[in-house]
């Protein structure tokens, strides 16, 4: 993959970034990206996620800790395509969350778009800061950080 790609990415273009699939891949599509720097990506949220059937019943709300990880991917998207590498036998483990706020609450219908800034590397770790965000307004916010491992 060239480091500037064809953008937007579609699903199949993700899923050779990450090893997430349904019902886990959380990105949809990839409208935005600088190298190193910054990645914007969407999910379009539908009553038929799975986690819909019981979260809650009547009043569907997508879990908190999945629109985390949605940014979580977004930042493994931006480190993948700043790499140029693919899968490549490399995997990238969620390995803590910080100052993570839960704004509005996301529901079919929506489109979460994601905003994840590469804040710095160390050694095997990339630190992200992510923003999620439903029509402009911030529905969660939360540092990450993210450890490549071997596959």
């Amino acid at each position: 993959m060239s480091n500037t790609p064809q953008l937007p990415l579609d699903v199949t273009a993700i899923q050779s970034l990450l090893p997430h699939r349904y019902p886990f891949l959380l990105v949809d599509r990839v409208v935005e990206f600088e190298a190193h720097k910054r990645v914007l990506a969407y999910k379009n949220v539908t009553i038929n996620e799975p986690f819909f059937n019981g979260h809650f019943p009547g009043h569907p709300v997508m879990p908190g800790v999945l629109v985390i990880e949605a940014l979580a991917q977004a930042g493994g998207i931006l480190t993948q395509l700043s790499n140029e590498s693919g899968l490549n036998g490399k995997l990238f483990y969620l390995v803590k969350i910080d100052g993570a706020k839960f704004s509005r609450m996301v529901v079919p219908g929506d489109r979460l778009d994601l905003e994840v800034t590469l804040k710095r590397v160390i050694r095997n770790m990339a630190m992200y800061t992510g923003v999620a965000r439903v029509n402009g307004e911030q529905a969660a916010c939360a540092e990450i950080l993210c450890a490549e491992v071997k596959s």
